[in-house]
């Protein structure tokens, strides 16, 4: 399993992030408990673009530790480049709330929220 990881986070390292993602699924199917292994593989699918399996990854994360800021942080991205705004506005505020010294979390919530607020109006 560890040979895995460490081929997954090479290739993630090195770019390879479609790579990435084969050793890292099969070492979070043999280890799902284990969070460093589900960050890896969620950086990796967050970087091929796959946002709906990444964001299932950095929830899954958030829900062994609903402290971490990170995994908040990008689940909210993730569905943020889903579309889905109105979902993407709670995981951010909480990691802006965890880490308010982080700019980069409060531009992208701010972001969340105006875009969840034309969409709502959109759809009235």
């Amino acid at each position: 399993m560890y040979d895995l990881y460490q081929r997954g986070c090479d290739l993630l390292n090195h770019g390879d992030y479609q790579a990435a993602i084969v050793p890292l699924s099969r070492a979070r199917d043999l280890e799902p408990q284990k969070a460093s292994i589900r960050e890896a593989l969620a950086r990796a699918l967050f970087h091929a673009q796959r946002y709906e399996h990444a964001a299932a990854e950095f929830r899954a994360l958030t829900l062994a530790k609903p402290t971490d800021d990170y995994a908040l942080f990008c689940l909210g991205r993730a569905m943020q480049l889903l579309g889905r705004h109105d979902e993407a506005c709670h995981p951010l505020a909480l990691a802006c709330s965890l880490r308010p010294e982080r700019e980069d979390y409060r531009r992208y919530r701010d972001q969340a929220r105006r875009a969840a607020l034309r969409d709502r109006r959109r759809k009235r």
